[in-house]
């Protein structure tokens, strides 16, 4: 049986650094087909984390966030819309491209959704579901593919195994979202006991020998994290946890009975996100919890970058392609991660 890692069990060794400031790092990832991040992070397809104001404010710090597919078609073009005339005057101070991604599924109205948001400017469609090593997943991909052009980017996912990317490279992915299981509010492997850990995903993936570009989406809690992913060989995250309970994150506002302020956040295949988006559930893969209000997620995705630019600094890389060739990391034992939390905290005085 073969042993599998997660972040916790790696930690990545510091290396001689000639780099004098993190202004010198460039931590970019060029994705292909005209999708590039200056910050290499995409927020999720959630209902409580990307609409168009979570899109706006990833663009300002050079990400990218997936408008979420759990509403009417005309519903999501218009969170497109929103963003595209809010960000319009932006663009021509900047003379930059705005990223803008939206997501679909692989039934229903999923083919006329993707013809819609193209039509409405998107130029990333995420092909979303739980399981994309499926054959709905070939049928839907080869029919985008087709019908997109071979010049539009297509994301797809999710998947956790080198097989897994390398049919849906094959079926015409140029980006996959590799991980099941491993998302905060995600309850698949225990409902169903499937699953890899995150970071051996990551490891399994990046021996692909397709020209695809990996998305490491479930189980990334911090900076550090992020920077062990594209050390194992993405190209980018996706995350949700990190940026739940923003201001830009959808949904209001409320307080409990002490008036400390809070935000709704559940996995999309929650029994309650089901209910809502199609007023019945099947299996739920998912749960639905609250997250204190955190502010503005500028300042958030501020720190992040900052975070992956030191952490590229300590293996002594000023860009990914650098970094990747570089990047060295140990197995650690349990002890070896409980010394590497913050421990005051847990000291007997």
């Amino acid at each position: 049986m073969n042993q599998s890692l997660s972040y916790d069990d790696i930690l990545l060794v510091p290396q001689y650094s000639d780099i004098r400031s993190r202004s010198e790092i460039d931590i970019s990832s060029y994705l292909g087909k005209g999708v590039k991040l200056d910050l290499p992070i995409f927020a999720s397809p959630m209902d409580t984390i990307s609409e168009h104001q979570m899109a706006i404010a990833t663009t300002r710090s050079g990400a990218c966030a997936i408008i979420h597919r759990y509403n009417t078609i005309e519903e999501q073009v218009d969170e497109i819309k929103k963003m595209r005339t809010l960000t319009a005057l932006e663009r021509a101070q900047k003379r930059q491209r705005c990223l803008i991604g939206g997501a679909v599924g692989v039934t229903g109205d999923y083919f006329e959704r993707a013809q819609a948001l193209i039509a409405a400017g998107a130029n990333l469609i995420c092909i979303d579901v739980a399981h994309g090593h499926h054959i709905m997943m070939k049928e839907a991909l080869t029919q985008l593919r087709e019908e997109a052009g071979d010049d539009y980017h297509l994301m797809a996912g999710n998947v956790a195994t080198l097989d897994g990317i390398n049919a849906l490279a094959d079926w015409g992915s140029d980006s996959v979202r590799c991980n099941i299981g491993g998302g905060s509010i995600c309850s698949t492997r225990i409902q169903t006991g499937h699953g890899l850990p995150g970071f051996q995903t990551i490891i399994n993936c990046a021996q692909t020998d397709r020209d695809v570009k990996i998305i490491a989406d479930g189980g990334i809690r911090n900076s550090g994290d992020i920077v062990k992913a594209l050390a194992a060989g993405a190209d980018a995250v996706m995350v949700g946890s990190l940026l739940a309970g923003t201001t830009e994150a959808p949904g209001s506002i409320f307080y409990d009975d002490r008036g400390a302020r809070w935000k709704a956040y559940r996995g999309m295949a929650s029994k309650e996100a089901q209910v809502e988006w199609r007023g019945k559930y099947s299996s739920f893969e998912g749960v639905a919890s609250r997250v204190p209000h955190r502010g503005d997620v500028g300042p958030i995705l501020e720190d992040l970058q900052n975070g992956i630019r030191s952490g590229f600094s300590y293996s002594g890389a000023r860009d990914l392609i650098e970094f990747r060739s570089k990047a060295m990391y140990i197995i650690q034992t349990p002890s070896g991660l409980s010394e590497s939390r913050p421990h005051i905290t847990t000291r007997e005085w």
